[in-house]
C-alpha cells in the first residue's frame, strides 16, 4: 500500500492484540452484544423487551450474549423481588465506558463505508475474471 509507512520494529506504542484481548472484543463486539448494551444504555431491560427490541435474536442466543456481557463486567443482572420471580439487567459503570470507543469506530465504518464497498466489489470482480 502506498499510503501507509512502513512501521519502525519494535515501538511501545505498537497495536497488539493478544488473546485475552481478542476475546474480549469478540465478546462485547459480536451480533448481538452491541443491540443488548445500545438498549441498556437508554435503560434498564427485562429479558422480554431485550427479546422484542432485537426481534431476529433467539432465547437461546440472547441469555449467551447477557452471559458474557454480565461475565466481563459490563452488564448486571437484578433479580426483582416481584411474583413471579423477574430479571432485570442493566449497563455497568465499566459497560457504560464502551460508548465512547463503540460510537467511534461506527462513525469511522459511516465515513469509510464507501470506500470499502469499492475494494470489495474490486476484489470480487478480481475472483471473477
Amino acid at each position: 500500500m502506498t499510503d501507509t509507512a512502513p512501521a519502525p520494529a519494535a515501538r511501545a506504542d505498537a497495536l497488539h492484540v493478544g488473546r485475552p484481548h481478542r476475546e474480549l472484543l469478540d465478546q462485547v463486539l459480536d451480533r448481538w452484544s452491541l443491540g443488548v448494551l445500545g438498549e441498556l444504555c437508554e435503560r434498564p431491560c427485562r429479558f422480554a423487551e431485550l427479546r422484542r427490541a432485537l426481534p431476529p435474536v433467539t432465547q437461546k442466543s440472547l441469555t449467551a450474549t447477557l452471559r458474557r456481557l454480565e461475565r466481563n463486567g459490563v452488564v448486571e443482572r437484578e433479580v426483582l423481588g416481584t411474583r413471579p420471580l423477574a430479571v432485570q439487567y442493566r449497563i455497568t459503570p465499566l459497560g457504560k465506558t464502551l460508548r465512547e470507543p463503540v460510537d467511534a469506530l461506527l462513525a469511522w465504518a459511516d465515513v469509510q463505508m464507501p470506500r470499502i464497498e469499492a475494494a470489495r466489489r474490486a476484489y470480487d470482480d478480481a475472483l471473477d475474471a
